[in-house]
């Protein structure tokens, strides 16, 4: 099978949002759907690629009914794992609606917004808070946001700049009911 799309996983979540996959380390993960996520594989990887030859499970016939889906669909209403799942699914429905090559295009725009707080904003701890700061604000609020601290924090030293970034995003979360924390 030809995987088209290697960095949004079968189930709808974005891979280059995630802080696995901006680790330097060698357990860095390079998407859901690459060669070492795929022979490990999770329980979306073993029924929508290895058994039915399907990159995604909204393109199986049977998503409509499947309990594994729903239940999955269900749980991130409400929690998370290792990774945000909070927009897991209007991901789906954006996909479904306008296409994955729309989503591909605005989950390029947030990795980059994301990589500048990274590179700029992050001492060290705040990782996973700008990865799910990148998968659940608006890619407008992200720019901003990023502008904002950038005029603020100039020639400031890691840890003040990453305050200041903290407490922009923070406040637009507190605004818009955002959680930029792990929901357990």
């Amino acid at each position: 099978m030809i995987i088209k799309y290697p960095k949004v996983g079968i189930c709808g979540l974005s891979c280059i949002l995630c802080p696995a996959y901006h680790r330097e380390t060698k357990s860095k993960c390079d998407g859901c759907k690459s060669k070492t996520r795929m022979n490990v594989g999770c329980t979306f990887i073993r029924c929508a690629v290895k058994k039915k030859d399907i990159e995604f499970c909204w393109d199986c016939k049977e998503s409509k009914t499947c309990e594994k889906w729903k239940k999955h669909r269900e749980f991130s209403k409400k929690h998370d794992s290792f990774v945000c799942y909070q927009k897991l699914n209007d991901n789906i429905f954006f996909i479904e609606n306008k296409g994955i090559e729309n989503f591909n295009y605005h989950q390029e725009l947030r990795k980059k917004f994301l990589e500048e707080m990274l590179e700029d904003f992050n001492e060290g701890r705040s990782k996973s808070y700008y990865c799910i700061a990148a998968t659940v604000m608006e890619i407008e609020e992200l720019e901003k946001a990023l502008s904002e601290a950038r005029e603020r924090a100039d020639g400031l030293p890691i840890k003040a700049k990453s305050k200041i970034l903290h407490f922009l995003l923070d406040r637009i979360a507190k605004k818009k009911n955002y959680h930029l924390k792990l929901r357990k």
